[in-house]
């Protein structure tokens, strides 16, 4: 409820007191920092480019001093969003001021506003009236929570303030079941224009998202997400916050966040920076394998393949390039890599021995023992490595056995040459021959030792995993062997001459990039650049088991965030349809699993829309439950040709324009498609639409064209879907997953255009 005038009041002047508190400590910082500055330059400048304790220790004090100065200047405007009363258990009751970053009187050491994260802000989210109590590091601290009060902000100056008791929540009075609660502060915050990019939204955060946000670091977190649920900025959230918990022990380079696209990448580029939070990698799949694999090939992107499966009326060439698709993620293919393993461990380990000159350095017995059993934990060549360096250690020990042979040799000849020679020039002569030759002897073997020791475990490491990947496929009983017959004879022609032909063409499938970066890891182990304490998998529904698989093992203590909605998965034929399946046998049951069902994109007439399509799909997906925000039914429109469609297009432009509104995305059902939409806009609209392709790495949303597989993730404040006719979508599980997709990215505004009979199922 809004709050009376007087605190009002109140609450206006305290905000404008923490501005003025806040300039003067950033007056503060700004001397401290130009002190610093000075003080460093004066340092290096004594220490010559040589090591000084002092320098380094100055120039991390600046680091620290440069980064709360940013904060603190980001704060002035806003520099909290929200209070709360907490009376500790027989202690006094005091106000807390929480915002995005904590702020401290530098004087007075005294915290002015609590950090977002910190322990005693759980109770801001999660907390209601009455007795309440939030974690600690020194434990659970108890007490009486009295008040929560929200401030809306507009133009840097406080509009309004709601406070929350715990039955002081608006209620959607319509009899429609499942619509859930929702208080009047978010949906203020809900009813804004979307923006290009993804934001922050530590003030209106919910119990469910918090609970997901400050769960446990170490144990691998799935959250099924419906459409709309923040997921996504709840998983960049808890990043930020796992990041404040950690900092002594985690930082930025520690994390990784797997994304779908460049798309997505850039769309969601500005939340972390926003929450204070940098050097987090954020990558998609495709270049992550890449950069292991240290490879430059072009990739041919799911995208991409979704696209000629979309487009493709060959049956059959479907049938082959999804089944290929769905081989290659499966955790049955990994067991098919772990055979390939063992079969070059076989190869691998029939060696000779290390021999110079007839003279056997190391046996091979010994090597087969260290390689196939002491160091049988270890990939290939690190086994290798170890061995070599085992080796290494007792190499000179060795040569020096091979000397002593070759002395006792010569002295038998030399004897022998002593005993049977009469003493004269001739004897003499045939002694120093003999004494030079070992010399010689001795010293090419010495020489010749090293060389040989480094030869043979060169020739032996295998550093080629493209070529060993290939060489698999090429070889056709090994294949059947390893696959156990299992796999028709037509889809391996199929998977060879597809890898043969990308392989001469310089591309590489991203649906092979699992299997040849499993067989690196196998055998030569995950790079330590690649290994992290945290990695953030979004869109985790089209990825397969055996890459999450994989993702896992970059991993320390299984510790991952993974967030998606099997509602969205598009790539039918290799993504997961089954989240119980993925912790059976990707995570061993070692993996919490969590629902996030509210939905806070859409108004509850599109979630109602959007849901008929779901509950179509073929699984066990409650439909989304809606927030209380309600607002202009979606519009099924018929169309009789290209011109009418532009007109109408237009009309409604004008109608999002005059809203206040900006953000507007036509979707097509596939690139094709959406080529064809731009050059329909281009003869008969009076706007300019932008196409979105796949391969582009930014995002304008204010009049754009979109391919509806590449519009996860991503959210407009009007839809329009292009055709939805029973041709374009068909009652099928793929196209009634890319229309629930599409018809979930509306905020405010959603219309549906068809052209001949309207498709089956959205009716």
């Amino acid at each position: 409820m809004t709050i009376e005038a007087k605190e009002f009041k109140y609450e206006k002047d305290k905000l404008d007191s923490t501005k003025e508190w806040l300039k003067k400590e950033i007056g503060l910082i700004e001397n401290n920092d130009t002190q610093l500055q000075t003080k460093i330059a004066i340092l290096k400048k004594q220490a010559k480019g040589k090591y000084d304790e002092e320098l380094e220790t100055s120039q991390k004090l600046y680091e620290i001093t440069r980064k709360n100065l940013n904060n603190y200047n980001e704060a002035l405007p806003q520099p909290y969003f929200s209070r709360i009363d907490f009376r500790e258990y027989r202690k006094e009751k005091e106000s807390f001021y929480i915002g995005k970053f904590g702020l401290g009187d530098s004087s007075t050491g005294d915290e002015i506003v609590i950090d977002w994260r910190a322990p005693i802000a759980d109770l801001y989210y999660s907390g209601t009236q009455g007795e309440a109590y939030y974690k600690a590091p020194i434990g659970v601290i108890n007490g009486e929570l009295s008040l929560k009060r929200k401030f809306l902000m507009k133009d840097n100056n406080l509009a309004d303030a709601f406070d929350e008791g715990i039955n002081e929540i608006i209620l959607n009075n319509t009899a429609v079941e499942g619509n859930a609660l929702i208080d009047e502060f978010l949906r203020v915050n809900l009813e804004e224009s979307v923006s290009s990019k993804l934001k922050e939204v530590v003030a209106t955060i919910q119990k469910e998202q918090n609970d997901i946000i400050r769960a446990d670091k170490n144990g691998a977190l799935i959250v099924q997400g419906s459409a709309g649920s923040g997921k996504t900025t709840v998983a960049l959230h808890r990043l930020a916050y796992l990041l404040y918990k950690y900092k002594d022990k985690l930082s930025g380079d520690d994390i990784l966040v797997i994304a779908p696209n460049k798309l997505f990448l850039d769309y969601i580029s500005e939340v972390l920076p926003n929450l204070g939070v940098d050097k987090v990698k954020q990558k998609t799949f495709e270049e992550m394998c890449l950069e292991i694999l240290n490879i430059k090939s072009k990739v041919l992107t799911k995208d991409k393949k979704l696209s000629e499966v979309l487009e493709s009326s060959d049956e059959e060439y479907n049938k082959y390039i999804t089944r290929s698709s769905k081989l290659k993620g499966m955790m049955t293919y990994k067991i098919f890599m772990d055979r390939y393993v063992r079969h070059l461990e076989k190869k691998d380990i029939d060696v000779p021995d290390i021999t110079v000159d007839s003279y056997v350095l190391f046996e091979s017995k010994e090597i087969k023992r260290l390689y196939g059993k002491d160091m049988s934990n270890l990939p290939i060549n690190k086994r290798k490595d170890e061995i070599k360096r085992y080796f290494l250690l007792k190499l000179t020990e060795k040569i020096n056995n091979i000397m002593e042979k070759i002395d006792f040799s010569f002295e038998y000849m030399i004897a022998r040459a002593k005993k049977t020679m009469e003493e004269g020039p001739e004897r003499r002569k045939k002694l120093i021959e003999l004494y030079d030759e070992r010399d010689i002897k001795k010293e090419y073997i010495r020489n010749k030792s090293k060389e040989a020791f480094n030869t043979y475990f060169d020739s032996w490491r295998e550093i080629n995993t493209e070529r060993l990947y290939i060489n698999l496929f090429n070889d056709h009983d090994l294949f059947n062997e390893i696959s156990g017959g299992k796999v028709p004879e037509k889809l391996i022609k199929y998977i060879l001459d597809e890898l043969n032909n990308n392989k001469d063409k310089g591309i590489i499938d991203s649906d092979d990039l699992a299997g040849m970066l499993y067989l690196k890891f196998k055998i030569e182990g995950v790079p330590d650049k690649f290994r992290f304490q945290h990695i953030v998998i979004d869109e985790a529904q089209d990825y397969s088991p055996f890459q999450l698989y994989l993702l896992k093992s970059l991993v320390g203590n299984n510790s991952l965030t993974i967030v998606g909605d099997i509602g969205q998965g598009i790539y039918y034929y290799k993504g997961i349809e089954d989240w119980s399946k993925v912790i059976k046998d990707v995570f061993d049951e070692d993996a919490l699993y969590t629902p996030l069902t509210q939905s806070y994109r859409s108004t509850v007439e599109i979630i109602q829309f959007a849901n008929n399509v779901l509950k179509k799909q073929h699984n066990s997906l409650k439909p989304a439950m809606p927030v209380l925000r309600h607002g202009k039914a979606p519009e099924i429109i018929e169309f009789k040709n290209k011109e009418e469609f532009a007109k109408k297009v237009d009309l409604i432009a004008e109608e999002v324009e005059n809203s206040g509104k900006r953000s507007m995305a036509i979707i097509g059902r596939t690139y094709d498609e959406c080529k064809q939409i731009k050059e329909i806009m281009k003869k008969y609209s009076k706007s300019k639409w932008d196409l979105i392709k796949d391969t582009d790495k930014s995002l304008n949303p204010a009049k754009i064209i979109i391919p509806s597989y590449m519009t996860k993730g991503l959210e407009f404040d009007c839809s329009i879907i292009f055709n939805c006719n029973d041709e374009n979508y068909k009652d099928n599980e793929l196209d009634k997953k890319l229309l629930y997709v599409a018809l979930t990215r509306a905020l405010h505004l959603q219309y549906v255009f068809y052209s001949g009979s309207l498709s089956s199922i959205i009716l």
